[in-house]
């Protein structure tokens, strides 16, 4: 449990409430793998506006689950508002993938969900 996410911040923000907890983890998994397909897909169609916005939505999520990519998010929510064309945020996007499929799996596995 807990491999590839903290539930520290969440469980002292649920004052230890956990079906607090266990809403919280039903919202990630309905939420964030959809944004980051809608992050993936921007990135990919170089639509910088809808990448901003992608990235700035999940931002606090993977803050308050401590995935650990939040630079890398950071990273790509910056490409999309400052239109970095000529950078590539493709090995940042990848580590924000793999954080939030593994987070999911785990998820599903420690939730039973």
């Amino acid at each position: 449990m807990e491999k590839h996410y903290k539930l520290f911040r969440i469980r002292e923000l649920a004052d230890n409430d956990e079906e607090f907890v266990a809403a919280l983890a039903a919202a990630f998994l309905e939420e964030v793998p959809e944004d980051l397909e809608n992050l993936k897909t921007a990135v990919s169609k170089n639509d910088f506006e809808s990448a901003y916005q992608a990235a700035h939505k999940m931002k606090p999520t993977i803050d308050l689950f401590e995935l650990g990519v939040l630079d890398d998010l950071i990273e790509v929510q910056e490409w999309g508002k400052f239109k970095k064309k000529d950078t590539d945020v493709s090995a940042s996007l990848a580590k924000v993938d793999a954080a939030i499929s593994n987070t999911v799996d785990e998820i599903k596995l420690d939730f039973n969900l």
